[in-house]
């Protein structure tokens, strides 16, 4: 296959998140096995224009705010010098509206659409953008065939109107022979929580904190490494100091891929506290690494953790649930254990290899469908 795919950034990209780590492992696996793939990507500065990333073909355009409006000329250039079997727009942002520039095949890859909760983390006129901006998503993307990455973001599409059965649900995959358990790296001696993601408003950060400060008044010694970065940094450390946390709270900002797993090893749970999330990636790396994780009973959370056998739900924003729910597990290393030993069984069914078969038998589908 021919594929010109087009996301926000690519994994360079010094915003890239899950969307990108979730991009770059299904579609380098398409280019390993011989498909040839442009992706269409916005820049930062200093960036080179063009770049080969794991056998994808990049090619930059505009930058954090003017990408919606610089790629559709850059699409529209590579359509006209290129005939593409296919064309992915992966929606992980605004999305773009590209099935306009052609007629070609369109497959439309959905991790998760904010909705409402786009009001959780941006201003009001910026989330009223993103919201409008959602709702022609069934109109204008009529033609589309789907991926959703989970059962909750297929729903969340069909509610809005997309019929059903232009939707294919492919599960993300995990690294589980990277991320692995190492009895080299045991568990920390003190009770630890761990957050691993970009610093967000909408990612629940904040509950994670009230929820340790109102923990470590039964236990003093429970701590939260928080690793990651984001522009919600320097308000949740404010937080932290109100809280009187001190040396409990631990911001760790940026770590390696090395260090990443060292954490998820080390941790007695991870904590993801989100309103909405496409699948939960981090979630599934704990897992992967014999971790349990704590998490919002929330869209696309409740898939990636199994409920009493990979780790908890809670309802989310319930600061003394999950507080509860860290006590339970300070309280009881062999419930810890006996989560994570679940979550490995449940991460090793999961693979990016699974996940990139799968893309390729859907988009094979959709060409063959004519779109």
């Amino acid at each position: 296959m021919r594929i010109l795919l087009v996301n926000w950034n690519d994994r360079e990209n010094p915003h890239a998140g899950g969307a990108e780590t979730h991009l770059h492992e299904i579609f380098g696996r398409l280019a390993q096995s011989g498909h040839a793939i442009d992706l269409v990507a916005s820049g930062w500065p200093g960036a080179p224009r063009e770049a080969q990333l794991d056998g994808l073909r990049v090619h930059r355009s505009g930058g954090r705010y003017t990408f919606a409006l610089r790629a559709h000329g850059a699409v529209r250039r590579l359509l006209a010098a290129n005939r593409y079997d296919v064309v992915v727009e992966d929606i992980n942002k605004l999305p773009l509206f590209l099935p306009v520039l052609t007629d070609r095949p369109f497959c439309a890859l959905v991790p998760h659409l904010f909705g409402v909760t786009a009001f959780r983390e941006a201003s009001w006129p910026i989330a009223s953008v993103v919201w409008a901006a959602e709702r022609p998503i069934p109109w204008a993307y009529r033609r589309a065939w789907f991926h959703a990455i989970s059962e909750s973001t297929r729903d969340d599409l069909i509610r809005r109107g997309v019929p059903r059965e232009r939707i294919e649900v492919i599960y993300p995959g995990v690294d589980a022979s990277w991320y692995a358990p190492d009895a080299a790296e045991p568990r920390a001696r003190e009770p630890t929580f761990l957050y691993v993601g970009r610093l967000k408003r909408y990612k629940g950060v904040e509950i994670a904190l009230r929820a340790l400060a109102v923990a470590r008044r039964a236990r003093p010694d429970l701590v939260l490494e928080i690793a990651g970065g984001g522009d919600d940094r320097a308000r949740l450390e404010r937080l932290a100091r109100t809280l009187g946390l001190g040396e409990a709270a631990r911001f760790l900002g940026f770590v390696s891929e090395t260090e990443k797993r060292r954490l998820l090893r080390r941790a007695w749970a991870v904590v993801l506290a989100s309103p909405k999330e496409g699948w939960g990636i981090s979630n599934v790396e704990a897992a992967a690494c014999g971790t349990p994780a704590l998490a919002s009973d929330s869209p696309g959370l409740r898939e990636s953790v199994r409920h009493g056998e990979t780790g908890f739900l809670v309802p989310h924003g319930d600061t003394r649930a999950l507080a509860d729910r860290m006590l339970a597990l300070a309280v009881d290393p062999t419930l810890v254990a006996r989560l994570g030993r679940a979550a490995r069984a449940f991460a090793e069914r999961l693979s990016w290899e699974k996940a990139a078969r799968a893309t390729e038998a859907h988009l094979q589908r959709v060409i063959a469908q004519g779109g």
